[in-house]
Formats: C-alpha cells, structure tokens, sequence
C-alpha cells in the first residue's frame, strides 16, 4: 500500500511540475489579445474627377489602425509577396497595366499571431509597360537563359555610394570576373514566360550561387553553390512585374528605365537576399542587370539566350 500511495504521490508531483510550467509559458507568452477596431484607410495617387483610378502610376499609399495590433501585414492581391509594417503605413505600386481590381487583405497581428481582418476591393491604373523588354525575355512565349559564363565581366560588383567617383556607382569597377571563373554554377537555366498577366520566372536547372559578402547572413559558407535545400526560394514559379526604375545608378547610368521585381523571393542565380533588378540593357540575345545588396555594394550580371561551352 505505501508503494502504491508513493507512486500516486509522485504522480501528483510530475502533474504540478507540468502545470507549473505551463502556466510559466503563458506568463512568458503574454496574454492573448485579438486586434480590434481595425481601420483601413488608402489613397490611389492622382484621384481626381478626370482620373478615378490614379495617374497611371499605379501608386496607392495604406494607412492601417488598429487597438492591440502589434504590427500589420498587407496582401496586395496581385501575385507579389505579403509586405508587413508595425506602423501600419505602406506604399505600393502595383504595375499590371491597364485599370484592374484588386483584393487587398489588411491583417493587424495581435500577441500569439492572433490577426483580424479587413479586406477592401481597389480599381487602379497603371501605364507603364516596357513591351519590347518583355518580348525579348520572352521570345513572345517562353525562353530559357543562361549565365553568359564566356563573357569577362558577367558577374561583377561595385559601389553604391557617390563617394568613390564620378558615375562609380553605376558599374563594376571594383570586381569583375574572368570568363568561367565561377564553375559550380554555370548548369543553371532560367526561364522567362508570358502570361495573361505579364510575366513569370522559373530557375528549373541547376544551383544558386551565394557570395561571401552575403553568406554569413544566413550562416552559411560563402562563395559556394547551393541548392534548394539550404535556399527554399530557389525553385518554384515567380510572378515578376515591371516598374519604373527609380534608383539612382539607373538614372545617371543611362539604364534602360525598367526595375523588374520577383515574387516569392525569386532571384536569378546569385543570391543577395534581394528580389529586385535594374535592367541595364535587354536585347533579343543579350541581358544585363543590377541589384543591390545593400547600402555599400551592388552587383552587375549577364545573362545569353545561348548556354556557352566551354573549351576544355
């Protein structure tokens, strides 16, 4: 009987050191709270009686309340990824040309990722379409493309400060790279295709390149080639949309104007933590772009319609 009264005794014990941790967790956690009186409030740049839907640039500008919201994620409704800001203020530029409507879901997080939400139907205008740059990408369907591995300079970095030099910051000129000298990643294909609503991506061969500069980010050995495991935004479909390149280096570099961004983290095999390029020049054969890594340096990359071989 004492052996029994033991057990239940120790029983009893491990039940209140469970309960006592538990109720530790909650007290760590905070109480759970639900967002309340949320108030989603937009304004389309260039409303007025003549234009209902905007100046054509597609600008709308969200302002987001809420009680208890810790922070508030915005799905635009249009492919691109969910943006979020504890402010709850953002800007987006939606680029589909013509007037299109779009579902915008506004969710404001409360403790524990509790969210309430509001969902509003937006009608905006854009007019800025590159067609020929999409032609090109594209072939008019679908078109694969390739590192132009046998290219001096088709990867390069630079700087994107002024501070280096007249026009410094709009090309490679602290680095650029011997024709095949990056071996491991030259198996990779790309692929551009048009779509009822513009255009998507696809890398469906071979691996991501991750650069020193960027590696440690995400804790990993640098100027190495990797695949999908170690970069999960790898494969996949990508939305990619045009806009007006607003940077600087495009401005006073002469580029050709058009900022292609990819949905889903999409990248094109160099990976920077970064999802948007400037186009430098796109020709029927010929791709060259930029992309900021951050406030310091960018990097320069060619592209080919033709995958080189190299000659042994």
């Amino acid at each position: 009987m004492k052996i029994i009264n033991l057990n239940i005794l120790s029983i009893f014990a491990g039940l209140l050191l469970i309960m006592s941790a538990c109720q530790k967790d909650q007290y760590d956690l905070g109480e759970l709270v639900t967002p309340t009186n949320l108030s989603v409030t937009y304004e389309i740049v260039g409303v007025d009686a003549d234009n209902p839907n905007g100046d054509g640039t597609g600008v709308v500008n969200f302002t987001a309340t809420a009680d208890n919201a810790i922070t508030f994620t915005f799905n635009f409704g249009d492919g691109s990824d969910i943006k979020s800001s504890p402010s709850g203020k953002i800007t987006k530029q939606f680029s589909i040309t013509g007037v299109n409507t779009y579902q915008v879901k506004v969710s404001a997080v409360g403790t524990g990722g509790i969210t309430s939400d509001k969902t509003n139907a937006l009608e905006v205008l854009s007019t800025f379409e590159d067609a020929e740059a999409l032609l090109f990408l594209t072939g008019g369907s679908s078109k694969s493309w390739f590192w132009a591995a046998d290219q001096p300079e088709h990867v390069g970095m630079g700087p994107t400060s002024e501070d280096y030099g007249e026009l410094d910051y709009t090309w490679p000129n602290w680095w650029r790279a011997a024709p095949w000298e990056k071996s491991c990643m030259y198996d990779a294909e790309f692929v551009f295709t048009k779509t009822g609503l513009g255009l998507s991506f696809e890398q469906i061969a071979g691996p991501a390149y991750i650069p020193g500069t960027y590696a440690g980010d995400i804790g990993v050995p640098g100027d190495k080639c990797y695949l999908s495991d170690t970069v999960p935004n790898l494969v996949g479909v990508k939305n990619v949309f045009f806009s007006p390149s607003s940077s600087k280096a495009s401005i006073d570099g002469g580029y050709r104007g058009t900022t292609m961004t990819f949905s889903n983290n999409g990248f094109m095999g160099w990976w920077v933590g970064t999802s948007e390029y400037d186009i430098i020049e796109v020709t029927e054969n010929i791709l060259k772009v930029r992309i900021k890594e951050d406030e310091t340096q960018a990097w320069y990359h060619i592209f080919t319609n033709v995958r080189p071989i190299e000659e042994k």
